[in-house]
């Protein structure tokens, strides 16, 4: 896993660890979404990463991505690893060192995810770079 680097406190920005290495992974999830009408929409998909179905969806309009996991006695177990209720972000950790600074930028800038100095603190200079991770200086 690769080291978060958080250069400016906000305290709408909740960061959650669950402490699964395979959380974010390829498996299946369950997103809550927000209709043209307004009403909450349950869709089930399989993705190979949190970030794939996040970006299969139309960012603005998700409430909540829930990762499906089976667990051996028990059954199928829903965790959370990303939650928005406007500005504020409830997001897992491994899904943090993944996100783009085009990710931020292109549909969730007026959330607590966006911020200027955060993306100088990382060497982020295209979209295409990590914001919360550490970018090899070019």
């Amino acid at each position: 896993m690769k080291k978060l680097v958080i250069a400016v406190k906000n305290r709408d920005l909740m960061i959650t660890n669950l402490e699964d290495p395979f959380m974010c992974g390829e498996g299946k999830y369950r997103v809550i979404s927000k209709c043209r009408a307004g009403f909450m929409v349950s869709s089930l998909t399989t993705a190979k990463s949190v970030i794939a179905v996040l970006n299969s969806c139309n960012k603005k309009a998700v409430q909540s991505i829930t990762r499906i996991k089976d667990i051996e006695g028990i059954g199928e177990y829903e965790f959370t690893v990303y939650a928005r209720a406007g500005k504020k972000i409830w997001i897992e950790e491994d899904m943090l060192a993944e996100i783009t600074v085009g990710d931020i930028n292109q549909d969730l800038s007026k959330t607590a995810l966006y911020n200027q100095f955060q993306y100088q603190a990382v060497n982020a200079k295209t979209w295409a770079d990590k914001a919360y991770v550490m970018n090899d200086g070019q």
